[in-house]
């Protein structure tokens, strides 16, 4: 496998990412299924839950839409505490463990497979919609997945969304020593991407500054209204990927932006 960064198209971005995690699914819910648990809501590495953090606030009554919903474990949780919720993601293989989760539970999460950059709702259809590292890492135009999110919500819906902290994109993606010493300009927006052995775009994920994502809501329509940015917690040893304790001791992972439709 190459490794490479360089600018891909939306139809590229979304055709690598769909394959990749169809391809990955099976592995990534062996590794974090425990962590993110059937019925979960956690929205980073850190472990941010958010039967403690209440970043969407009451949910009871809500229709809520899970923006890149893997296999609907925040979507199952939102579900306990009385919301109506539809998720959606681009990977198939991902709703299938969705499936597989509500047969085991016996749950009923009604789930879709759609491109986060042309949302198959209707207009104002939602009070809420969340993502906890869903889509918006990986798609080439954020701009039209945020557009897309405000006009299916309602007037005074809300979104909340989690993504990789844009400071991560100057450090190796190494949870060790290694990933302590920036190595790469945080201002390089050139996308991160895997290529297959024919040379074609087999996972592919965007990098966007803290100004960049601010822009990109404001352009949307939406009004931020909070940030967030996690901290290690105590007692956390486990690693994920490039998230590790000693690195989040020290600098940020992740970043929740919350937003609302005027």
């Amino acid at each position: 496998m190459d490794v490479g960064r360089r600018t891909v198209s939306r139809a590229e971005a979304s055709r690598a990412n769909r394959g990749w995690w169809d391809g990955e699914a099976d592995d990534y819910q062996t590794e974090h299924g425990e962590f993110l648990r059937d019925d979960g809501f956690i929205w980073c590495p850190e472990g941010l839950d958010e039967a403690d953090a209440h970043l969407l606030g009451e949910v009871a009554g809500k229709s809520v839409l899970e923006v890149g919903c893997g296999a609907g474990q925040c979507g199952r949780w939102l579900t306990a505490q009385g919301a109506a919720v539809a998720g959606f993601d681009l990977s198939h293989r991902q709703l299938q463990h969705s499936r597989r989760i509500d047969q085991s539970t016996g749950t009923a999460l009604p789930v879709v497979q759609a491109d986060a950059e042309v949302l198959p709702f209707a207009d104002g259809s939602f009070d809420l919609a969340c993502s906890a590292f869903g889509a918006l890492p990986f798609v080439a135009d954020a701009g039209a997945v945020l557009s897309e999110v405000r006009r299916v919500l309602r007037p005074g819906g809300r979104f909340v969304f989690s993504v990789s902290h844009p400071i991560r994109w100057a450090f190796p993606d190494d949870p060790g020593p290694g990933g302590l010493t920036a190595d790469r300009p945080y201002f390089d927006r050139t996308p991160y991407v895997e290529f297959s052995d024919d040379g074609v775009p087999s996972y592919v994920e965007h990098h966007r500054t803290m100004g960049d994502w601010v822009a990109l809501i404001v352009s949307s329509g939406l009004t931020l209204t909070g940030l967030v940015e996690p901290e290690w917690p105590e007692g956390h040893a486990q690693v994920w990927g490039g998230w590790s304790p000693l690195r989040g001791r020290l600098f940020p992972g992740t970043a929740i932006f919350q937003c609302r439709r005027p």
